[in-house]
């Protein structure tokens, strides 16, 4: 396994250590680990998850739906996080970093990977 470094927000991290406290994840890096599986997954359709017990996390994160399906909203990649992400982006290039976070903590839960994800982007605009 290959060790890598990602800075996140405090807010972001704080989020992952509250669902770890709650018992679904182990620690933090496991929930790291899942949330880019997660996303990966939602992108690339061919994508197959290598973490172990993927599917199991998966169901407990998210009960209503299965790895892979669109069924749900939370946690699936849409037009509308396509969207998001250009818009948060777009904000953050120009300056408007409170905006962006704004619009993105109104759209997604702490704990979605797909805020995750566009937290690391907001990342490089706060620095």
């Amino acid at each position: 396994m290959v060790k890598s470094t990602v800075r996140f927000p405090e807010e972001v991290l704080d989020a992952a250590e509250e669902l770890v406290e709650r018992g679904l994840f182990t620690n933090r890096s496991e929930f790291q680990r899942f949330a880019v599986e997660c996303v990966l997954e939602q992108v690339d359709e061919e994508y197959e998850p290598a973490m172990l017990d993927y599917d199991e996390l998966y169901a407990e994160v998210f009960p209503d739906e299965g790895p892979g399906e669109d069924g749900s909203e939370e946690g699936s990649m849409d037009d509308e996080f396509i969207r998001t992400a250009a818009r948060v982006r777009q904000l953050a290039m120009r300056g408007d970093v409170e905006t962006a976070t704004e619009l993105l903590d109104g759209r997604y839960s702490p704990a979605d990977p797909r805020a995750l994800l566009l937290e690391d982007l907001l990342a490089e605009y706060r620095e």
